[in-house]
C-alpha cells in the first residue's frame, strides 16, 4: 500500500483545468457494482469530501483531479468495493455471542435471549454491545448495517461517534421492556428518535416492530399509518420458522405474511427478515408488492429455521438483501461470510449451480441492503455523486491465490482479515487494519467485564 502528497501534481497538464479532490485511491481492480459484472483496471477514484466525484482510468483522474493537496493511496494487491450493507441485525446482542447455542429458535429467545436481556439489557449494556459491533463491522468491511434492539438512541449515538452509516430501527413490541412499557410508549419513542437524527448525515430510522407474533394488529395498523405519512421504512422478522408460521394460523385463521397484507404493511418499504417458510403465491406476493428480502443464512441454519429460497425469489424479481442477524444467534457479524454461505446455500439448496453467482451475491451484500433500506441514492455502488463508502480487500493472501476472477476470489475465497482500508463519506475508518475512530483495547475491555458480569451471574 503506497499513500503520498505529490506537489508536482500540476507539472505537465500543459494548463488544464483542475478540479481539487482530497482523495484519490487506486486499487488493482475497482468493482463498482453494476449489472454487468463489471471489474475494471487501471482506474481510481476521486473523492471530494464525503462523495465520489468521479471514476475513470489513472491516466484521467490523474490529469483532471490530482493537485498539490491530493493524497492519492495506492492499493497494489487489493480489489476496492463498496462497503457491505448489513441488511440485517442486533448490534448490542455481541455480549450475548455464545451465550445460548445449539438450540431451537423459540427454546433460545424464550428460555435463555429473552431472561437475559431482561435482567441484563440497559443503557451501559447496549453502549459496550454496539461499540463491540461497530469494531467487528468495520473491520469487516462493513460501511452501514439496520438495526434492531433496545435503546437505539445509544446504538445512533455510537454508530455517528463511530463514523458509521447506520439505519436504527424505532423498535416496538406488545410486552414490557427496559426500553418502554407498551406499544405506544414504543413507538413514542421512536418518533423522538426520529426527529433528534433527521439532519444527522449517517443515521436514518426505520419502524421496527419485531415479529407478526410479538405485535398485535392495532400498533401494526398505526406504524403502517406513520410510515405511509413521513415515508418511513418498516422493518420486521417474519416466516422465520414453521412453528411462527402454525401459530399464526392458529391464533389469527391466517399465515403471517397475509396478515401484514391485510394490514396493509406489504409494500417497497417494508424490509422482511428472513422468509424461510414460504408458499410460491406468497413468493409472487412478495414480487408483486415490492417487499425487500433480508437473508440471514447462517442465523437460519444454526437455528435450524428454515432456508429462505433465495434462487426462486430472485428468478422471479424479488429484491434480496443479506444480513448477519445478531451475533448471538451467528455467532459473527462477518458479512463477506454470510454473503459465502448465501450462495453456497441458495446452489444447494435449489440444486442450481447458477444460482446466486459471485457477482449477484456480491450485489445483494452491497446495492442490494441500500435498496432495502432506501439508501441507493447514497450508497451501495462506486459511481459519480455517491457516498464514498468503501472497503478494499487485499487479494495477495494465499488463499486467494492464484487470482484468475476477483469476483469469484471475493465472493467464495476472501475472508474478512483481508479487509485492509473502509471509508465512509470519505472517512478512513480502518487504515491499513487499524481503527480508527475506535478504541479497540477498550472496547474490548469492556466487552470483557460484561462477560464475566453476564457469566458470573446467570
Amino acid at each position: 500500500m503506497n499513500e503520498s502528497n505529490d506537489t508536482n501534481a500540476n507539472a505537465g497538464n500543459n494548463g488544464a483545468r483542475m478540479q481539487s479532490v482530497d482523495q484519490i485511491i487506486k486499487p488493482r481492480w475497482l468493482i463498482p457494482i453494476d449489472d454487468d459484472a463489471t471489474v475494471l483496471e487501471n482506474h481510481a477514484v476521486a473523492i471530494a469530501g464525503e462523495r465520489i466525484a468521479a471514476v475513470d482510468s489513472c491516466a484521467a483522474i490523474d490529469a483532471r483531479y490530482r493537485t498539490a493537496n491530493t493524497i492519492t493511496i495506492t492499493l497494489a494487491d487489493h480489489a476496492l468495493m463498496p462497503g457491505f450493507i448489513n441488511a440485517h441485525t442486533h448490534a448490542p446482542m455481541t455480549l450475548l455471542r455464545g451465550y445460548a447455542d445449539d438450540l431451537p429458535l423459540m427454546e433460545w429467545l424464550a428460555e435463555h435471549i429473552w431472561p437475559a436481556e431482561s435482567k441484563w439489557v440497559d443503557a451501559e449494556y447496549v453502549e459496550v454491545g454496539a461499540d463491540l459491533a461497530l469494531a467487528e463491522m468495520i473491520r469487516g468491511g462493513t460501511t452501514c448495517f439496520n438495526d434492531m434492539y433496545f435503546f437505539p438512541d445509544i446504538v445512533a449515538a455510537r454508530a455517528e461517534a463511530a463514523g458509521m452509516r447506520a439505519c436504527v430501527g424505532m423498535i416496538v413490541l406488545d410486552a414490557p421492556t427496559v426500553w418502554a412499557q407498551d406499544a405506544d410508549e414504543y413507538i413514542g419513542k421512536g418518533l423522538e428518535l426520529m426527529d433528534a437524527v433527521r439532519h444527522s448525515p449517517l443515521i436514518t430510522t426505520a419502524f421496527a416492530p419485531h415479529a407478526p407474533y410479538t405485535v398485535s394488529d392495532q400498533p401494526l395498523e398505526r406504524i403502517r399509518t406513520l410510515a405511509d405519512e413521513l415515508e418511513c421504512g418498516v422493518h420486521t422478522h417474519v416466516h422465520e420458522t414453521a412453528r411462527e408460521v402454525e401459530e399464526s394460523i392458529e391464533r389469527h385463521g391466517m399465515r403471517p405474511l397475509q396478515r401484514l397484507e391485510q394490514l396493509g404493511l406489504l409494500g417497497p418499504r417494508l424490509v422482511a427478515v428472513h422468509l424461510t417458510q414460504l408458499l410460491p403465491d406468497e413468493i409472487d406476493l412478495v414480487v408483486e408488492r415490492g417487499v425487500k428480502v433480508a437473508h440471514c443464512p447462517q442465523s437460519n441454519l444454526k437455528l435450524a429455521s428454515g432456508i429462505c429460497p433465495v434462487a426462486r425469489l430472485t428468478a422471479a424479481g424479488a429484491s434480496v438483501a443479506i444480513g448477519t442477524d445478531g451475533a448471538s444467534s451467528n455467532n459473527d457479524l462477518d458479512m463477506l461470510s454470510e454473503m459465502q454461505t448465501a450462495s453456497l446455500l441458495a446452489k444447494g439448496a435449489s440444486g442450481n449451480p447458477a444460482a446466486l453467482p459471485a457477482h449477484a451475491a456480491l450485489r445483494a451484500a452491497t446495492m442490494g441492503g441500500a435498496e432495502a433500506l432506501g439508501l441507493a441514492h447514497l450508497t451501495g455502488a462506486i459511481a459519480a455523486g455517491k457516498q464514498a463508502d468503501l472497503a478494499a480487500i487485499d487479494l495477495s493472501a494465499p488463499a486467494t491465490q492464484p487470482l484468475y476472477h476477483p469476483l469469484s476470489q471475493i465472493a467464495y475465497s476472501a475472508a474478512r482479515d483481508q479487509v485492509t482500508d473502509v471509508w465512509v463519506g470519505g472517512r478512513r475508518l480502518l487504515e491499513n487494519r487499524r481503527l480508527t475512530t475506535l478504541d479497540e483495547a477498550e472496547i474490548v475491555r469492556r466487552a470483557a467485564e460484561w462477560s464475566r458480569r453476564i457469566a458470573g451471574n446467570s
